[in-house]
């Protein structure tokens, strides 16, 4: 029997606020964390993901007082993210009353923390996020032709993004955020060509991330593998009941949702 899917706000917050850009780039503000995950907790979200998006680019740590409020305010699993580089953090994390922790620029730069950390406290704490885009022109080449950045986006790294996946399924890591840096914000939905090339390389559970604008955009990315749905515009954005419209649509597809 298929595990329901669920669906995901995230806030991604910068210097202690909830903002939102196209492209990882043009940030504006979209409110306080606490009032948000408060309003997301009460409108039926699964889970909730909270990315401090500067704290690896900014070299600081994770903004670990507004996770804690955070923590304080939702009753559902909070996943967190930003400049998580190893155990130390993640028991930190955890303490501060994140269920999971997400890392992305420190496994890309050493791939043995994921081994590290998932020994320390299981597979089903850490989340590895990958941020994907389409090779450009100019860019080191990879046989998918996704390759995975760092930094919120900012740096290119030439790995390719669905052989990364599989290393860090391989290595044990609980769950891949997979986001699409082409279709971030953008509201056009989601990279469904990129879902299907992680789903078929991997099979752990796969978050998929950037692009959906309108709740018809969720049951696709399904479809294409995702066992999980997240977003942030059409939610911080839409009116108070997208979450419950998300989860309709979703279900009006065939696929079960919590």
């Amino acid at each position: 029997m298929a595990v329901a899917v669920r669906v995901i706000p995230c806030l991604d917050v910068d210097a202690g606020r909830v903002v939102k850009g196209v492209n990882f780039e043009g940030l504006r503000d979209a409110g306080d964390p606490v009032e948000l995950a408060h309003r997301y907790d009460n409108g039926g979200a699964d889970e909730l993901t909270f990315l401090d998006v500067t704290a690896s680019s900014g070299n600081r740590e994770t903004t670990f007082d507004v996770v804690r409020r955070t923590a304080e305010e939702v009753f559902i699993p909070l996943t967190v993210g930003g400049g998580v580089r190893g155990v130390a953090e993640v028991d930190k994390l955890l303490r501060f009353g994140a269920d999971k922790a997400s890392i992305n620029t420190a496994a890309v730069a050493r791939p043995d923390v994921i081994d590290e950390i998932t020994r320390h406290f299981g597979s089903q704490v850490l989340v590895l996020s990958v941020d994907a885009r389409r090779t450009r022109e100019g860019d080191v080449p990879t046989s998918s032709g996704f390759e995975v950045t760092t930094h919120g986006g900012r740096t290119g790294t030439g790995i390719d993004a669905i052989a990364w996946a599989k290393e860090a399924a391989d290595r044990g890591v609980g769950e891949i955020l997979l986001n699409s840096i082409d279709a971030d914000g953008t509201k056009d939905g989601f990279d469904l060509e990129l879902i299907r090339l992680v789903r078929a390389a991997v099979n752990i559970p796969i978050i998929a991330s950037g692009g959906a604008g309108v709740p018809a955009h969720f049951p696709p990315a399904v479809e294409a593998g995702a066992d999980a749905v997240l977003a942030a515009s059409v939610f911080h954005f839409g009116p108070d009941d997208m979450i419950a419209q998300v989860k309709t649509a979703i279900r009006e597809a065939g696929f079960d949702v919590r």
